[in-house]
């Protein structure tokens, strides 16, 4: 048997990869996080699957569900909202896996940044202004942040944030942010990325503690700060520039490829 952790996404069912889908369908186990996982991804569960929402389990109750699939030879589809890569507690269940010899495989998913991105309507990278994003949080119970990643140091890269886990503390974060975007910053919370019930709030850095008052659950939200979040926020990049040669595509001067004509352009133009 296999255990195939699963990113199921941010929120919408059908935000879930293919590969994923398939996965599940395949596995007659599936253990979920029932408070982030919605009810529509589990409908590609097998009939008869059992199905395990795993909020209310601790580590060794999770590892105990897949070891008694493992006696079974039963596959079993470990399900995480999101993307695997960041805050999902998988790597604490890989390494009790290793230490079983049971096998794993991993299934990446869209992460809740990129749906909040997309809720926004903008790219986080804008040409001429920031080109990095931060994923981030602050302190929190579960899990302790290192004094070298606070707030404070990302924000002197001038990089766009993402800052997960935080809308509890959306106070501390403007305080710490404040001095080093000012209060005119492009800020946005965006609650439950992709959900039918997805909310969003668009304010500066000084304002948005006043607009996201009485906005939004008070969990699962993504703060967002930065230049790029502008609207009017324009930066032209060199990979679509006329005389931008790469590899499918050659310069084209006063209208006219270097290669092939006008014609041979533009095609090559429409199919990259």
């Amino acid at each position: 048997m296999t255990v195939h952790f699963i990113g199921a996404g941010p929120g919408a069912p059908d935000l879930l990869t293919l590969r994923g889908r398939d996965l599940i369908a395949a596995s007659p186990v599936c253990l979920y996080a029932g408070s982030l996982v919605p009810a529509g991804v589990l409908a590609h569960c097998p009939p008869g699957a059992r199905i395990v929402d795993t909020s209310a389990l601790c580590l060794e109750d999770i590892i105990d569900e897949i070891r008694r699939a493992h006696e079974l030879g039963q596959d079993v589809a470990r399900l995480h909202s999101g993307d695997l890569s960041v805050w999902s507690a998988m790597g604490e269940q890989l390494h009790a896996l290793r230490a079983l010899g049971i096998p794993y495989t991993i299934t990446p998913g869209v992460p809740s940044f990129a749906a909040a991105a997309a809720e926004l309507g903008c790219e986080l990278t804008v040409p001429g202004m920031s080109q990095s994003v931060v994923l981030t949080r602050l302190q929190g119970r579960a899990s302790p942040v290192p004094t070298t990643e606070s707030l404070e140091q990302f924000a002197c890269t001038g990089a766009t944030l993402a800052i997960h886990l935080s809308i509890h503390a959306l106070s501390d974060v403007v305080r710490a942010l404040l001095p080093h975007y000012g209060a005119d910053a492009p800020t946005a919370v965006v609650w439950r990325a992709s959900w039918p019930d997805a909310c969003v709030v668009r304010a500066t850095l000084g304002t948005i503690e006043d607009a996201a008052v009485g906005q939004g659950p008070p969990h699962t939200a993504i703060i967002m700060v930065g230049r790029n979040l502008d609207p009017d926020a324009v930066g032209r990049s060199r990979l679509y520039a006329p005389d931008y040669e790469r590899r499918h595509r050659r310069s084209m001067t006063n209208g006219v490829s270097s290669h092939g004509g006008a014609n041979a352009e533009i095609g090559a133009c429409t199919s990259s």
